[in-house]
C-alpha cells in the first residue's frame, strides 16, 4: 500500500464517519480535550443557523454569543466528565441567536476508546422546547382538574347545608337538593358543550340557577342583548361557576341573607366591549387573600387568554366585586 492508497483509505473513513454523524437527526458536536470543536453534524448547523467556518476549531464557550458558556455546564464538562463517562440531558435554556429562546437537553459522552483513555467528547443536543411546553400545559390541566374536583365536592356539601330542611319532610328535602344538583350538572354540561351563539342573559341565568335556593340570593339584572360565540359562552360559564362556587363556600351565598347581583352593559369604543360586574353583599367580612389561589389564577387566565379581556377583583369589606371587560368580536 502506497501513500496514495493510505490517503484514500483515510479519506474514505473520514467521509463515512462524517456521513454517520450527519445522518443523526439531533445536533452533534465532537470536542477535543481542550473543548474545541473538531467536527459538527449537519443538524447542528441547520438547527442553530451557523456556518462551518464559525464553528469548526472554535472553543465551545466561544460559539454564537457564548450561549454555551454556562457555569454549571463548565463544571460538568471540566470536572464531572473527566471522572465519569457521561452526563445525560442537562437542560440549557437560552436566547439563541437566530432561533430565539429555546430549551435544549445536552448529553455529553466520552468517546469510546479500547484503552479507556479517550479525552474526546461527543455532545448531543435535543430541542425540548415544545415538550417542556406540553408538560407545563399538562401540569396546568391536571391542576385545574384537581381544583375543579375539589371545588365540586365542596360545592355539593355546601348545597346540602344550604338547602332548607326546616318544615320539610325527608322526601321534600331530597327532591329540593337533587333538583339543585341536577341543575348544577346541566349547567356544567352546557358550559362544556355550548355550540353556536347564545344570549348572555340566558347563559347567566342557566349557569347561576343551581347556586341559590331562594329567588333573591342570585339576581341577574336585565341588560342589553349580547350574543356570545360558543367559545365566549363556554369561557364565561366556567368563570361564573368559579365565582359562584367560591360565593357558596366562603362568600355571600354561604350566609342566609347573602346576595349576588350580576349586571352588564356595552361599551362602545373602537370595537364593542362587554363590561360585566359581579357584586356580593351580605356575606362574611371580606379581606384580600395573602396569596393568589388557583381559582383566582383560573379566572385571570380565562379572561385574558380565552376572552382577550381584563379582570379586576376588588375585595371590599362588604363583599367581593369582580369586573370583567372583554371585546365581543375577537373570540370565535
Amino acid at each position: 500500500m502506497n501513500l496514495e492508497d493510505l490517503y484514500r483509505l483515510l479519506r474514505n473513513g473520514h467521509v463515512e464517519a462524517q456521513g454517520i454523524i450527519d445522518t443523526v437527526p439531533d445536533p452533534l458536536l465532537l470536542l477535543d480535550q481542550n473543548l474545541c470543536v473538531r467536527t459538527a453534524s449537519r443538524a447542528f448547523f441547520t438547527t442553530f443557523e451557523v456556518d462551518r467556518d464559525e464553528t469548526i476549531g472554535q472553543h465551545i464557550y466561544d460559539l454564537g454569543n457564548r450561549q454555551w458558556d454556562i457555569p454549571e455546564l463548565r463544571r460538568l464538562l471540566e470536572e464531572v466528565i473527566p471522572k465519569s463517562t457521561a452526563v445525560v440531558d442537562y437542560e440549557v435554556e437560552h436566547d439563541f441567536p437566530s432561533i430565539g429562546r429555546r430549551t435544549m437537553l445536552v448529553s455529553a459522552h466520552r468517546l469510546f476508546h479500547p484503552d479507556n483513555n479517550s479525552r474526546t467528547l461527543l455532545l448531543s443536543i435535543s430541542d425540548a422546547t415544545e415538550r417542556r411546553q406540553r408538560e407545563a400545559e399538562k401540569d396546568v390541566l391536571l391542576g385545574e382538574l384537581r381544583h375543579r374536583m375539589k371545588n365540586l365536592l365542596g360545592l355539593v356539601q355546601a348545597m346540602a347545608r344550604q338547602t332548607t330542611a326546616t318544615g320539610r319532610s325527608g322526601e321534600e328535602y331530597r327532591d329540593a337538593f337533587l333538583g339543585r344538583f341536577h341543575a348544577l350538572v346541566q349547567a356544567h354540561d352546557a358550559a362544556y358543550a355550548q355550540e353556536g351563539e347564545a344570549d348572555l342573559q340566558e347563559v347567566l341565568e342557566r349557569t347561576l340557577e343551581p347556586y341559590s335556593e331562594g329567588p333573591i340570593a342570585v339576581v341577574v339584572e336585565p341588560g342589553p342583548a349580547v350574543p356570545l360565540a360558543a367559545k365566549q359562552s363556554m369561557s364565561l360559564s366556567l368563570i361564573l361557576h368559579e365565582l359562584a362556587t367560591n360565593a357558596v363556600k366562603y362568600g355571600a351565598l354561604s350566609q342566609p341573607n347573602g346576595q349576588v347581583r350580576v349586571r352588564w352593559d356595552l361599551e362602545e369604543a373602537s370595537a364593542p366591549r362587554l363590561r360585566l360586574v359581579w357584586q356580593e353583599a351580605g356575606g362574611p367580612p371580606v379581606a384580600p387573600p395573602v396569596t393568589s389561589g388557583f381559582g383566582t389564577q383560573l379566572i385571570e387566565f380565562a379572561v385574558s387568554r380565552e376572552l382577550s379581556g381584563r379582570v379586576e377583583l376588588n375585595y371590599q369589606p362588604a363583599g367581593l366585586v369582580v369586573e370583567i371587560v372583554a371585546p365581543l368580536g375577537s373570540v370565535s
